[in-house]
């Protein structure tokens, strides 16, 4: 094929993934135009063979393709159903078996697949990505296509990626399930917050997911849940942020910086009250900064009644040691919300049925275990200084989420909005 031919096709495909965001009619009827150029430009271009009529039509993969988009309301594409209709007709048409009917239904049906797709690929609404690539891959229409044309059985490829992960299979078949016993196929907004929310966890691998709806942790290894432990999460005033990331070491013997809030509310008046003498026994420290090795600052210098009465912002570290909120063990990644696990000293809450405690950072009930699957064998300090990093044996991707729909004895059902964003998403991503 000649370059310039394989350019216009990219340089095509390119731009009909790249409509401006609309209205909900006016969008889905753009990705619809958007769609079919990118269609055309992919069969007119690269000449590449049928995919849903190679020798013949592929009556089952057209039965699954009518059956996913009859159901893709409940993956948050309206559009599902009509497109559905159409992929009937043009079939229909195309059992005619006139060369013209079939090329017309190939392209009818490579539309809507790839009209589909791109919709539960979609990065989810508010979610930081501290890594493109944890983002939802594979949403260009040429990519979509060559991939599905390659795939051994066509049928079990499609159902595969209308699954997205297991989580969202689950919370979707349900809801979906209910749909039809019930008759009414609306699919309720929390459903489709929530599929948002989970749509960009992966499929398989290894993984380590926080949910901040039930302040549970779980473990996941090569797609399956291994381990799972409570966690205390952001309350609904300091929630934890949705973020994918990558988790490179854990910290031995942290140190623990107070935030703002509690200086103003607890620091400051005990300081107050109890001088030096209260600062020393909880091994606090007044820095210039947030850097690694930071000034300290005379605490006898400083307006502690301005910090109390909220006028003056200090910074205050805590050494390690048995009254360090971070335990023995942090576990950072990077975010631009400074966000991180933590062990506690503090294991009552851990009871509680509502533990959304926290300022955001996320406690963990069992600091060892999470060390030990995260490290291959059990957490051991190298020694007494603080702040000491020991690397993992490979990056481990984190998820921090928040779901509120739930199974249970096949049935869907809801916990307590607590951060609201059932209604609204969240405001974190700064895309």
């Amino acid at each position: 094929m000649k370059k310039q031919n394989v350019a216009m096709a990219v340089s095509l495909l390119a731009l009909a993934g790249s409509a401006p965001a609309l209205g909900a009619a006016a969008s889905g009827q753009t990705n619809a135009v958007s769609a079919s150029a990118a269609v055309a430009a992919f069969y007119d271009t690269l000449h590449t063979q049928p995919i849903w009529f190679r020798g013949g039509a592929n009556a089952a993969a057209i039965a699954q393709l009518t059956s996913i988009l009859q159901r893709a309301p409940f993956d948050g594409f309206a559009e599902g159903p009509q497109l559905a209709a159409q992929v009937q007709a043009a079939a229909a048409q195309a059992a005619s078996g006139k060369p013209e009917d079939v090329t017309n239904a190939e392209r009818v049906l490579s539309s809507a697949w790839v009209q589909y797709v791109q919709a539960i690929k979609k990065p989810t609404t508010g979610m930081i990505y501290a890594y493109p690539v944890l983002a939802p891959q594979g949403d260009r229409a040429d990519q979509i296509l060559l991939t599905t044309a390659a795939a051994p059985s066509l049928p079990a490829y499609l159902a595969s990626v209308s699954d997205v992960n297991s989580i969202y299979k689950q919370l979707r078949d349900a809801a979906w399930a209910q749909a039809q016993a019930s008759g009414n196929l609306t699919p309720d907004p929390r459903l489709l917050a929530n599929l948002d929310r989970v749509r960009s966890l992966p499929a398989k691998g290894r993984f380590l997911l926080v949910d901040s709806g039930s302040s549970m942790l779980t473990l996941y290894q090569d797609g399956q849940q291994i381990d799972s432990m409570k966690v205390i999460t952001g309350t609904d005033e300091l929630p934890t942020p949705l973020i994918a990331s990558y988790m490179y070491y854990i910290t031995y013997n942290p140190y623990w910086h107070a935030p703002d809030h509690l200086v103003r509310k607890t620091i400051a008046p005990n300081f107050l009250a109890g001088g030096m003498k209260y600062l020393k026994s909880h091994g606090y420290s007044v820095i210039e900064d947030w850097s690694e090795h930071p000034t300290l600052i005379d605490p006898t210098t400083v307006d502690w009644k301005g910090a109390a009465a909220g006028k003056v912002h200090l910074k205050i570290q805590q050494d390690p040691g048995p009254l360090n909120s971070m335990g023995i063990l942090k576990f950072p990644f990077p975010n631009p919300e400074d966000i991180y696990l933590h062990d506690t000293p503090d294991h009552a809450k851990f009871k509680l049925a509502n533990r959304n405690l926290s300022n955001g950072c996320v406690r963990v009930e069992d600091a060892r275990r999470l060390g030990t699957w995260l490290l291959g064998h059990e957490p051991q300090s190298p020694g007494s200084t603080p702040e000491l990093r020991v690397q993992l044996p490979k990056p481990t991707p984190i998820y921090l989420t928040y779901i509120t729909a739930q199974v249970k004895d096949g049935k869907l059902t809801y916990l307590p909005d607590l951060y609201g964003w059932d209604r609204k998403p969240p405001q974190f991503a700064s895309n």
